[in-house]
C-alpha cells in the first residue's frame, strides 16, 4: 500500500469536507455528501474520455482545499464553525471503521456475480482510464452506472490497485452512509438513542449473510446511501443544526 497515496486520499477528502461543512453540511452528512461529489466530478471527466486526468484533479483540488482551511485557520482569518463536538460513539465508529479495515485488508474477495463484476470495471479504468464502451464486453449486466466503481477507481488508483484496496474502497462509502445515521438525533447526550443506532449498524453486520462486505455487489451499499439521503431530507424539514 502506497503511503504517500493513501495521506494524498485523506487529505483530499478531508478537504472537501471542511468546504462542505463551511457550507453548513451537516457534520454527519459531509462525509458521504463530499465522497458523493467527488464521485460526480469523476463521472463527468469519465463521460469526457479524460478519467485519469479527473482523477488528478478532482483529488488534488481536494488537498488544495485541505491546505487552504488549514491557512486560514492558522493565520485566524476564519473562525472553524465546522467543528463539532466529539461524542463516545465517534469513537465507536472510528474504531469499527479501523477494525473493519483490519479485516478487509486481509481478506480476499469473493466472487458472488462473475457477469456483473465490479472488479472487472474498476481493473479495467485503472488500466485504461476511460469508460468502457459497446463493443467492449467486459461484463454482461450493463444496467448499472459505475458510480461507485468510479470512487473504488479513485482509491486504489493512489493506493495500489489489489483486491483488499477494492474492498477497502467500497467500504469508506459503507462506513460513511452507515455514520450519516447518526444526523437524526437531536440530543446527542442521550446514550439509548445513539446506543439503539449502534446495535443496529452491528446487527446489520451480523445478519447481512447473503451479502457480505467482501465482495463488492451494490446491494448493501444502494440502501445505505438511499437512508443517507432520506436523514439528509429529514434534518433539513426538521431544522435540525447542521454542525453540533
Amino acid at each position: 500500500m502506497s503511503i504517500v497515496g493513501l495521506i494524498i486520499l485523506v487529505s483530499s477528502l478531508l478537504g472537501y469536507n471542511n468546504i462542505l461543512r463551511i457550507l453548513d453540511i451537516n457534520a454527519y452528512l459531509s462525509w458521504i455528501t463530499s465522497m458523493l461529489v467527488q464521485t460526480i466530478l469523476l463521472y463527468i471527466f469519465a463521460m469526457l474520455g479524460y478519467l485519469h486526468l479527473g482523477i488528478y484533479i478532482v483529488t488534488l483540488m481536494g488537498v488544495v482545499f485541505f491546505i487552504s482551511t488549514l491557512l486560514l485557520v492558522f493565520f485566524k482569518k476564519r473562525k472553524l464553525k465546522h467543528t463539532k463536538k466529539i461524542y463516545w460513539f465517534d469513537i465507536w465508529m472510528l474504531i469499527f471503521g479501523l477494525l473493519l479495515i483490519n479485516v478487509l485488508h486481509n481478506s480476499p474477495l469473493v466472487h458472488y456475480d462473475n457477469y456483473s463484476h465490479w472488479a472487472t470495471i474498476i481493473k479495467f479504468l485503472v488500466f485504461e482510464g476511460h469508460l468502457p464502451d459497446a463493443a467492449q464486453k467486459l461484463i454482461t449486466f450493463t444496467s448499472y452506472p459505475p458510480a461507485t466503481a468510479l470512487f473504488i477507481t479513485n482509491f486504489v488508483f493512489w493506493v495500489h490497485f489489489s483486491e483488499s484496496a477494492m474492498l477497502i474502497g467500497q467500504f469508506v462509502l459503507i462506513w460513511a452512509a452507515l455514520y450519516a445515521m447518526f444526523g437524526v438525533l437531536r440530543d446527542r447526550m442521550r446514550s439509548l438513542n445513539t446506543f439503539v443506532i449502534c446495535f443496529v449498524i452491528s446487527l446489520i453486520q451480523i445478519f447481512n449473510i447473503s451479502i457480505r462486505m467482501n465482495n463488492l455487489l451494490v446491494d448493501f451499499l444502494l440502501p445505505l446511501i438511499a437512508v443517507a439521503g432520506l436523514i439528509g431530507i429529514y434534518m433539513v424539514d426538521c431544522k435540525i443544526k447542521p454542525n453540533t
